[in-house]
């Protein structure tokens, strides 16, 4: 059975590379790498791959060989030859490509908002939306009161903040290490769905956040990391809107939260595909903190969040179903019905045999 997350990640990442490319014409602007620190793509690419397969072969050479050279070379040839097949090979390389350009891409569509869809917003709608969910009150300041405003401030600072490495991290492992290659396909390929929905909702409906349209509701918050990223987002936004500065990036989006789309596709695919339940409870916590946090500091109105929980549930499932996962019981389980790319799961199983001229299942 052809793989037909094959089809779904490389159409992903072409699409939203050519919008990417169509918009930058159209505006007359230069498509920047927004993670140019790290070196040009030409060269981060195959360190990316080369990381990946560092990342997996270095503690086993340390663990079992101890760093000898002559048990490290069978340590790394034996891993090399169970592990390191080529349908892993091609996972590890598909994935990490199509999501890198979906993210880059992803990133520059987000730049061009100022200029694409001009000054009309809809905060102010989306803000008495929230004042109607709380009954006429303000959803930061009620977090603000009854979580305060110090200590808590910094706890859900860095929750927020871990969602930056958390991504390329659980992206990785799961290419790396899922016990079943389509596994990795689901993974990759609801990542790349959600950052593309995620880009889409922006476009449809434009919003800043209260944390950039209502700045007061946040004055009496500790100084976090958070705070300051806000602050940086902020004179980005300036910067491209204003200021015209060349290889400025703006990051400022409201309406949907991919904050909340990623971490609770983690989460989901953390529930289907490991067995640990401890993992489970880590990745629902963080889900649940990230949209307090999401409230709490301003990044997003309620609806933000919703938009963000549904972007989740159909990229998760889409992504599902391109990679060959069976849902069962109206979704809330599942099993994969390949292990390779082209041998379904039924296929590897005994048939079995006739008893008493009864026909075989």
């Amino acid at each position: 059975m052809y793989r037909r997350a094959y089809v779904l990640l490389i159409g992903v990442a072409t699409l939203m590379g050519s919008l990417a490319v169509l918009t930058a014409i159209s505006l007359d602007k230069n498509l920047v790498d927004p993670e140019g620190f790290l070196g040009p793509s030409w060269l981060r690419l195959p360190m990316l791959v080369f990381g990946a397969l560092l990342l997996d072969m270095l503690p086993r050479i340390i663990w079992y060989a101890r760093l000898k050279p002559k048990a490290s070379v069978q340590v790394f040839k034996d891993r090399w030859h169970s592990h390191w097949n080529r349908e892993r090979i091609t996972l590890v390389v598909m994935g990490l490509v199509c999501f890198y350009i979906t993210y880059v891409s992803y990133r520059n569509l987000k730049s061009f908002l100022p200029e694409a869809m001009g000054l009309k917003k809809y905060d102010r709608q989306l803000h008495i939306l929230d004042q109607a969910l709380f009954f006429g009150h303000e959803p930061a300041l009620v977090l603000h009161d009854l979580l305060g405003t110090g200590i808590v401030a910094h706890v859900l600072s860095t929750i927020y903040l871990w969602f930056l490495p958390m991504v390329p991290l659980v992206l990785t492992a799961w290419l790396i290490w899922s016990r079943n290659i389509s596994f990795g396909y689901w993974f990759a390929t609801s990542q790349c769905l959600a950052w593309s929905l995620g880009t889409a909702s922006y476009y449809a409906l434009p919003t800043l956040g209260p944390g950039f349209e209502y700045t007061w509701l946040y004055q009496d918050l500790d100084n976090t990391g958070t705070t300051q990223l806000m602050d940086a987002l902020n004179t980005g936004r300036e910067n491209v809107y204003w200021g015209g500065i060349e290889g400025a990036v703006q990051s400022v989006a409201g309406f949907a939260s991919l904050h909340t789309a990623i971490t609770l596709l983690v989460a989901l695919m953390a529930q289907y595909t490991i067995r640990i339940r401890w993992v489970h409870w880590a990745l629902w916590t963080n889900f649940g903190l990230t949209i307090i946090a999401t409230l709490y500091f301003g990044w997003h109105y309620v609806a933000d969040d919703i938009a963000g929980i549904a972007i989740a549930l159909i990229s998760f499932y889409l992504g599902g179903l391109a990679s060959g996962q069976k849902f069962e019981r109206h979704g809330l389980s599942s099993h994969p019905t390949t292990t390779t790319s082209r041998v379904p799961v039924e296929e590897n199983r005994p048939r079995p045999t006739k008893k008493s001229g009864a026909p075989a299942a």
